[in-house]
């Protein structure tokens, strides 16, 4: 393992929680391991781990990328996430709002409706 991969996989962990890399892990096939040490070290041990901007901030821009480009399947995922970044219900919005500025109000509708199903189903847990 690389120096990378090990920041990547400490980064995934503290973002996405033990449960989730733990689950992603269990499924790893020899197809995937290429894909999977891919994205662990070049978006967590790369992009995710740099501290120029907070987790925050990461999240929020992530959520709106994922939106705009209506790559919506890893959104519930990432809004999950944000309990651990701490970027707020009201931080989520203001990404899907501008989301719904530059990139489509069908697009910003959507994501905005996998958020609310997703903030209900994590209050639910509590």
């Amino acid at each position: 393992m690389t120096d990378r991969y090990t920041q990547g996989m400490k980064t995934r962990r503290a973002v996405l929680g033990d449960a989730h890399v733990d689950r992603a892990e269990a499924a790893r096939t020899d197809f995937d391991t290429p894909f999977q040490t891919l994205i662990t070290e070049g978006a967590w041990g790369t992009v995710w781990s740099d501290d120029t901007i907070s987790l925050r901030e990461r999240s929020m821009l992530t959520l709106a990328l994922l939106a705009a480009t209506g790559n919506f399947d890893e959104i519930p995922m990432h809004i999950r996430a944000t309990a651990r970044t701490g970027a707020s219900p009201d931080d989520i919005m203001q990404a899907f709002l501008h989301v719904a500025i530059y990139a489509g109000v069908p697009k910003a509708n959507h994501a905005i409706k996998l958020a609310k199903a997703t903030l209900a189903e994590m209050e639910d847990q509590r």
